[in-house]
């Protein structure tokens, strides 16, 4: 059965400049508003602006002009620059050729499991981190099915099988399957059936400030 998703991948953001910037914009001030726990009621008193008015700026419905934007700055005392933050910040993406992942020491390290990490971008605007790693198991690695860490977690198996624990159940796991779970549970390799074995693990979870 297909599942309603909520937001839609293939959609696109408008390609109007000026309609990015607004919407930056509004995120801005609706955040420093929140921060400062003033009300759009009471913001409007503060600046003059009509609650509708205040309403269409937050959701990059309307340009606001200068003198707008001067007048929000001063109402929520912050520097007039810090609106367009969002819309300067840089989006990064991050290429790793093949082979090129970085082997890390991590906690299944010591069942000999390599970890090569594929990529990984810090602090970023979407506030979640993610951990994007290759997997490899030999004939060396033992059984570790007690990991257990926050976030999620996704699993895409690319050859070998492995018998994956997730809590108190078990998933038979080939090329082409997929895992997908709450981290916060043990899991981990139960039974390394068919060696050597390599695996996809996307680990995400909220970013900290």
């Amino acid at each position: 059965m297909a599942a309603n998703l909520t937001q839609d991948p293939h959609s696109v953001r408008s390609g109007n400049r000026e309609k990015v910037l607004e919407v930056a914009i509004g995120r801005e001030v609706r955040a420093f508003r929140k921060q400062q726990e003033i009300t759009v009621a009471e913001l409007a008193q503060l600046t003059g602006l009509s609650i509708g008015m205040l309403s269409k700026i937050e959701n990059g419905n309307t340009s606001p002009s200068l003198t707008t934007l001067q007048s929000l700055a001063d109402a929520l005392s912050v520097p007039l620059t810090s609106f367009f933050r969002q819309f300067e910040e840089r989006r990064e993406a991050v290429h790793t050729k093949a082979g090129e992942g970085v082997e890390l020491e991590r906690e299944g390290t010591r069942a000999n499991h390599q970890y090569n990490l594929l990529g990984h971008i810090g602090a970023n605007g979407s506030g979640v981190i993610v951990e994007p790693y290759l997997i490899t198991l030999t004939a060396k690695s033992d059984v570790f099915p007690t990991f257990q860490h926050g976030g999620i977690e996704t699993i895409y198996m690319l050859e070998g099988e492995v018998d994956y624990r997730h809590g108190d159940q078990i998933y038979p796991l080939k090329p082409g399957d997929t895992l997908f779970f709450d981290a916060d549970s043990p899991h981990g390799p139960e039974r390394l059936v068919n060696l050597p074995a390599r695996y996809i693990s996307v680990i995400s979870y909220p970013q900290t400030n």
